[in-house]
């Protein structure tokens, strides 16, 4: 699982928000995604890779601005393994 964080600007609402969440789900096979426009970011959960110049292309397309791509392994938290 990989866990991609979008810097946009030009969010200013939870409809802000609402578009780019929209635009990549349409996008992309996508587990979860959620943007803040406080922050100016979308966190992104995937299984698969995401093309950063088609993910700059779909938030682009919304009329917000992709800066800053991250990408990185993720592994969900709270999960405790026994070791037998």
């Amino acid at each position: 699982m990989n866990k991609v964080t979008v810097k946009i600007e030009g969010m200013m609402c939870g409809m802000c928000e609402a578009h780019v969440n929209e635009a990549i789900r349409k996008a992309f096979p996508v587990k979860k995604v959620k943007s803040s426009h406080t922050k100016g970011e979308a966190v992104i959960l995937t299984e698969t890779d995401i093309d950063e110049t088609a993910l700059r292309a779909a938030i682009d397309a919304t009329g917000y601005k992709a800066l800053l791509v991250e990408s990185m392994p993720y592994e969900k938290k709270g999960l405790f393994h026994k070791q037998v």
